[in-house]
C-alpha cells in the first residue's frame, strides 16, 4: 500500500492535469492511472506476489501453531509453547500488518490500473467476497484475541482458539480461490452465468490444493527461521525444527498438482506455459523446480539424514520458496493473456464483443481526456496515435520503461509495423486484436516512429488511400476474434 500510495501521489498533479487512461467498451468510461515508465502490470503484479507469500505464511502458520500447541500439551513440550508463542507474534507482524497494507494496495492499484476487471470480479462475486471478508474478519478477531490473552489461556482455549483461526484463514483462502480461478478457467459460467459454475470452475480444485501446500511450506520454513533465534541449546532446537520442517513434505505433491492444473488450462494457456511463451516457460519450470528441491531437502537431509538447518538455510530457503511462489504467480496471470478474464475482458479492458464496433467508430472517439501535461505532437495525427496508444497498449507496455513498445517495434519496418499491428493477435498470441479502423491504427504506427526517431518537430501526415484500403484489407484478415480462436476458426464471411 505504501508503494502505491507513494505511485499515486506522484503522479496526482498528471492525474488532476487529465494524463489518465480511457477505456470506452459500455455506457461508463472509466480513467485509470499512468504510471509513466513503470509498466502497470509490475505495480500491481509485485505487491500481488508480496501479498500472495504473506496470506500463505498467515494460512499455513494457523495450521502450524494448532500442531504445536497440541503437541506442548501432548508431550509436555515447554519448547513448544515458547516457540508458539515467538512464532505468533512473527506471524501477527508479518500478516496482520504487512498483509493488510499490501491489500489494501492491492485493491487501490486494481481500481486505477483496471477498473473494468475489478468491476467484473465484484458484480460476479460480490456475496462471495462478502462470505470471505466475513471469515478474514474471524481471522483477525482470533489472532488479536491470542495475542492479548493466549498467555492467560489454559491449553484447551489456546488450542481452540487457534483451530478456529486456522479454519477461519483456510475459510478466507478458499472463497478468494474461487474468484482467482475463475478468470482464467470461467468454464461453464460464459453461458449460464450462475455464481457457482463460476466459483466452482475446471481449476478450483487443484488451485487449492497447490496453494494449500504452498501455505504448509511457507509456514514451514518460517517456523525454521524462528527456530535459530531462540535461546535454546542445538539439541532442544533441532527437535522442534524437525516438528517443523514436517510441513514441507507435501511439496512433493507439486508436480502432480501443477500437472493436473495444467490439464484444467485452456488448450492455448497450457500452450504458452509449456513453451509458447520462452518467459512464461521458464517461470514454470523454476517454480516446479524449486518447490520440488525444498521438498526433497527437507525429506531427505533434514527427516531422513536428520541434518541440521541453521538460519543462513533456512533464510535461504525462504527466499528460494518466495521465488518459487513469484514463478507461480507469474505463470497464473500470464496464461490469461491475451484476457484479463478470459471471454470477458482483453488485457487492455476492452471487451471482445467491442472490438467490431471499435473497428467501425474508433477505439477514442470519445476520449474526453487530454495528453500528459508537457507533450506536443507536431500533427493531430501523432496525437491521436498516442490516444491510441494508452488506450490499447498502456497497460501492459510503456513509452520509455519497462516493456518499451518503440524498443520493442523500432527494428520492423514501415510494412512490418503496419502488417503487425493490424494482425497483433497473430503477430503474438497472447496480444488482444487491434480495436480500430485503418486511421487509428495508421495513427499509432506513426506516432511510435516519430518516437523512435527521437521525435523531431516535423513529420509528414500518412493519410495515402492507397495505405487505408491495405491497411483495412489487413484488419479484415485478422478477424476480431483473440488469436488463439482465430487460427482455429475459418475468417469471418468464409464460415
Amino acid at each position: 500500500m505504501v508503494v502505491a500510495f507513494g505511485l499515486f501521489a506522484w503522479h496526482r498533479r498528471e492525474v488532476t492535469a487529465g494524463a489518465l487512461v480511457l477505456h470506452m467498451n459500455g455506457p461508463t468510461a472509466y480513467p485509470i492511472q499512468d504510471f509513466g515508465p513503470v509498466m502497470k502490470g509490475m505495480v500491481i503484479g509485485g505487491m500481488g506476489i508480496v501479498h500472495v507469500f504473506l496470506a500463505q505464511f498467515a494460512i499455513g502458520g494457523g495450521v502450524l501453531m494448532s500442531y504445536f500447541e497440541w503437541r506442548s500439551a501432548r508431550h509436555q513440550d515447554a519448547d513448544a509453547r515458547l516457540f508458539l508463542d515467538g512464532f505468533f507474534k512473527v506471524l501477527v507482524l508479518a500478516s496482520f500488518v504487512l498483509g493488510a497494507m499490501t491489500g489494501v494496495g492491492m485493491w487501490l492499484t486494481s481500481i486505477q490500473i483496471s477498473p473494468q476487471t475489478i468491476g467484473q470480479m465484484v458484480a460476479t462475486f460480490h456475496w462471495v467476497w462478502a462470505i470471505e471478508w466475513t471469515f478474514f474478519c474471524v481471522e483477525v478477531c482470533c489472532g488479536y484475541v491470542f495475542y492479548r490473552y493466549g498467555a492467560k489461556l489454559g491449553h484447551p482455549d489456546r488450542l481452540r482458539l487457534l483451530v478456529l483461526y486456522s479454519l477461519a484463514s483456510y475459510g478466507s483462502l478458499f472463497w478468494i480461490n474461487g474468484i482467482l480461478s475463475w478468470q482464467l478457467t470461467p468454464g461453464d459460467w460464459i453461458l449460464s452465468r450462475s455464481l457457482w459454475d463460476g466459483f466452482f470452475n475446471p481449476s478450483f480444485w487443484p488451485s487449492l490444493l497447490f496453494r494449500t501446500v504452498a501455505c504448509l511450506a511457507t509456514a514451514g520454513l518460517g517456523a525454521a527461521v524462528v527456530i535459530d533465534t531462540m535461546s535454546l541449546s542445538r539439541e532442544r532446537r533441532h527437535t522442534l525444527l524437525r516438528s517443523a520442517i514436517r510441513f514441507l513434505t507435501p511439496m512433493v505433491l507439486m508436480p502432480v498438482l501443477a500437472i493436473w492444473y495444467l490439464w484444467t488450462m485452456p488448450e492455448d494457456s497450457r500452450e504458452w506455459v509449456l513453451g509458447g511463451s520462452p518467459a512464461m516457460n521458464l517461470f514454470f519450470i523454476a517454480a516446479v523446480g524449486a518447490s520440488l528441491l525444498i521438498a526433497l531437502y527437507a525429506m531427505v537431509g533434514l527427516l531422513y539424514k536428520r541434518l541440521y538447518m541453521n538460519g543462513a538455510t533456512a533464510l535461504l530457503l525462504l527466499a528460494l520458496a518466495f521465488g518459487a511462489s513469484a514463478g507461480g504467480e507469474f505463470v497464473r496471470e500470464g496464461a490469461r493473456k491475451p484476457f484479463s478474464i478470459r471471454q470477458v475482458l482483453y488485457s487492455n479492458a476492452i471487451r471482445p464483443d467491442a472490438v467490431a464496433r471499435m473497428r467501425r467508430e474508433g477505439s477514442v472517439a470519445n476520449d474526453p481526456y487530454p495528453l500528459r501535461d508537457g507533450e506536443s505532437y507536431p500533427t493531430k495525427q501523432l496525437a491521436l496515435g498516442a490516444r491510441v496508444y494508452r488506450a490499447q497498449c498502456s497497460v501492459c507496455h510503456t513509452l520509455s520503461g519497462a516493456n518499451n513498445v518503440i524498443e520493442l517495434t523500432k527494428s520492423w519496418d514501415l510494412d512490418q509495423q503496419r502488417l503487425n499491428i493490424a494482425k497483433l493477435q497473430h503477430t503474438k498470441g497472447f496480444m488482444p486484436p487491434f480495436a480500430g479502423p485503418p486511421s487509428e491504427l495508421e495513427a499509432l504506427v506513426q506516432m511510435l516512429r516519430w518516437r523512435a526517431a527521437h521525435k523531431p518537430k516535423h513529420w509528414p501526415v500518412s493519410d495515402d488511400p492507397a495505405v487505408m484500403r491495405d491497411l483495412q484489407r489487413m484488419l479484415d484478415e485478422a478477424t476480431t476474434l483473440p488469436g488463439s480462436l482465430s487460427q482455429r476458426r475459418p475468417p469471418m464471411g468464409k464460415r
